[in-house]
């Protein structure tokens, strides 16, 4: 939320200046004049589970909390323009996750059991698509939203370990690997001398259930699990 705050005030304050000062030379004025154009985008990521627990199989478990760790993103950008306020996305990249899981069991004499945290990370292949809708250009600045949806792969998924072979605390949570996303966000377009500079801010949540049943004490509780991610990544575009 305090990057979100100071995104916002930096992009306030180059709205603002953007406005007043109406003599300042437009950079790169035949950006828009190529129908396709390339470039990079790294960014920094919240992942989390939105999970359901399956209350007939929790009589042992006192409660069960998701804490979304810090990811990490690559993407190649590049976009097709369709028209003067529309384009077409197509960001393939790579990104990095990392979520915990705390459960707290209930100890047989009636108390509580210390907290067990169980890891689950990801390496995510990311194949998403998106309608983009911008502004007009004011001078050096423009902003825009879009929508779409991603189809990502868990390269890290374990789904393929087999758990009867492991002591009870050292049991893998397994999610799956396939993960259907959809995506919204909002961008701020900066053009500058020689490339066009973007912060651009990303929600999405998933569509489909991604947790796995083996029969363990720690997907048992698991009902449905989908993620949720938040994403604030720096484009770079020529």
């Amino acid at each position: 939320m305090r990057a979100f705050g100071f995104l916002l005030l930096m992009v306030l304050c180059s709205c603002f200046q953007s406005m007043a000062q109406k003599d300042v030379p437009d950079n790169l004025p035949k950006f828009d004049n190529k129908w396709v154009h390339f470039g990079f985008s790294l960014g920094v990521s919240s992942h989390g589970l939105v999970v359901e627990q399956n209350l007939a199989n929790t009589d042992s478990l006192a409660s069960l909390e998701v804490r979304a760790q810090p990811g990490f993103n690559i993407n190649i950008v590049s976009e097709l323009h369709m028209g003067k306020f529309f384009g077409l996305r197509f960001t393939p990249g790579i990104s990095f996750a990392s979520r915990n899981l705390e459960y707290t069991f209930i100890d047989p004499d009636g108390g509580l059991k210390p907290i067990e945290t169980k890891t689950v990370e990801s390496t995510y292949v990311d194949i998403p698509l998106s309608i983009k809708y911008r502004s007009a250009r004011l001078n050096n600045f423009a902003t825009y939203v879009f929508a779409g949806f991603k189809y990502s792969i868990d390269l890290a998924s374990q789904t393929d370990v087999d758990n009867s072979l492991n002591a009870e605390g050292e049991f893998v949570v397994k999610l799956k690997r396939d993960n259907y996303i959809a995506e919204i966000g909002i961008g701020f377009d900066c053009f500058l001398e020689y490339f066009k500079f973007t912060p651009e801010l990303r929600f999405g949540w998933g569509l489909n259930d991604v947790s796995f049943q083996d029969d363990t004490p720690y997907s048992d509780p698991i009902e449905l699990a989908k993620p949720r991610m938040f994403i604030l990544a720096f484009n770079f575009e020529g």
